[in-house]
């Protein structure tokens, strides 16, 4: 049997893909700061960038008729979240409490019929909500609570902003191939607080920083950490309910 492998571009096409695409690099470094630990610097994260914008246009097959920003974008976003879980800062301590925040919000999702509250969160952990709210916090950084996170490990590497409908305005149409996904994910924004939603619109179509919505909001830097936390983690709860997302 002949071994079937994608085309490889062509050197002087590779790189020119890199010398054009440079800018994607620092754009997508500059939105994942926000997501990375402390120790990781922004050295590390544009050095793990580039060994994916790299792998990227060896890789690329324009025969797919996906847009190389779009696959770049993907694997350069990919080669840093490797980068951090080689770094292995997903301390247990951290993996354990967001597994708790997870399973207990999934817990009174399935007992509800709702997204749970964030009193009805801190009763059910036992906690004070200024405690619950501290919990959000802690965990607010794992790259597991994402809207960047991907839902499958196909190349294109569709994460949960793909699916979401643009409150703004539409979604480009290369990024909707999945209809029913789109809808669902539009309707678990529904079900999302209005704080919560416009957190999610803010930092992700408006791509304003947690500061400027802090002031936007006229709340703490701190709390819109924690709204951006909690809608993130009632997707995923949403997702894990629907069957299609698999923690």
């Amino acid at each position: 049997m002949i071994a079937m492998y994608p085309p490889v571009q062509p050197l002087d096409d590779r790189s020119q893909l890199i010398r054009e695409n440079m800018p994607l690099v620092e754009l997508v470094v500059q939105r994942m700061v926000p997501q990375v630990p402390s120790f990781m610097t922004k050295e590390d994260m544009i050095s793990a960038a580039m060994v994916g914008l790299i792998d990227a246009a060896n890789k690329f097959d324009p025969a797919k008729g996906v847009k190389f920003r779009t696959f770049a974008e993907y694997r350069v976003r990919g080669a840093i979240l490797d980068e951090m879980r080689k770094l292995d800062w997903f301390s247990r301590s951290m993996r354990d409490k967001q597994s708790q925040l997870t399973q207990t919000m999934l817990r009174l999702e399935r007992r509800f019929g709702r997204s749970p509250e964030e009193e009805e969160m801190a009763a059910e952990l036992t906690m004070t909500i200024d405690e619950y709210r501290d919990l959000l916090t802690e965990v607010s950084h794992l790259g597991c609570v994402s809207l960047h996170e991907t839902l499958d490990h196909s190349e294109e590497g569709r994460s949960f902003l793909d699916n979401l409908e643009d409150i703004g305005g539409p979604m480009p149409s290369d990024l909707l191939e999945k209809e029913e996904m789109t809808r669902m994910m539009a309707e678990i924004l529904e079900e999302l607080s209005e704080k919560e939603r416009l957190v999610i619109a803010l930092y992700y179509y408006e791509e304003l920083t947690q500061k400027e919505i802090a002031e936007v909001l006229s709340v703490s830097e701190g709390r819109i950490s924690q709204l951006h936390s909690q809608a993130l983690l009632k997707l995923r709860v949403k997702l894990i309910n629907s069957e299609l997302y698999e923690p």
